[in-house]
């Protein structure tokens, strides 16, 4: 299920997670949201979904305004452990740059309800059909969102009209929420 994130990775040279010993999560699902400094400046939506977290890349990183669909190019999944992952990719590997961990929490579907399960096997299935609609109770994102499929690996992460819908530009909230550092402070 990793083979393409291993393939892409030198572990004897990066810090990131190994694709190896992970176990599926248990309690509610999670979400994370690493602003990446690689060749460009994106952040990087991921959902934990049947043990691993399925990704997309996100140039102009959530926009909390509804009527702003941001683009998401989904890439490889990741493992679970790399949610927890902030720090430098070096340069020369893929993905070379820092890695800055910009929102974090739970998510769920309103689609379906009681165990985690179920949750996950409606998750998988909007997926498949190329619409996910989730909410997200992060630490900077909260409230309606849809990931929706448009073609080959583009998306759209778009914000659902709600309570936390706002104009003013989310991505100025700039530290991580894991140290309190931006990204410019990321170390080794």
């Amino acid at each position: 299920m990793l083979k393409q994130y291993a393939a892409k990775r030198h572990f004897e040279k990066t810090r990131e997670p190994k694709p190896e010993g992970g176990k599926p999560g248990v309690g509610p699902l999670t979400f994370v949201v690493q602003k990446h400094a690689a060749s460009h400046l994106h952040y990087d939506f991921r959902l934990e979904l049947e043990g691993v977290l399925v990704s997309w890349a996100v140039p102009k990183g959530p926009s909390l305004n509804p009527h702003e669909r941001r683009l998401a190019m989904k890439v490889e999944d990741h493992p679970l452990d790399y949610g927890g992952f902030e720090g430098t990719i070096p340069k020369g590997e893929y993905g070379g740059g820092e890695v800055m961990i910009w929102d974090r929490g739970e998510y769920f579907t309103e689609k379906a309800e009681g165990t985690r399960e179920a949750q996950e096997t409606e998750l998988r299935r909007q997926l498949e059909r190329g619409k996910m609609e989730i909410l997200l109770d992060g630490e900077k994102l909260k409230g309606g969102w849809v990931v929706l499929h448009t073609d080959a690996n583009r998306w759209l992460l778009i914000k659902r009209h709600d309570e936390f819908a706002r104009d003013e530009d989310v991505t100025k909230e700039d530290r991580s929420v894991l140290t309190g550092k931006r990204i410019t402070d990321i170390d080794e």
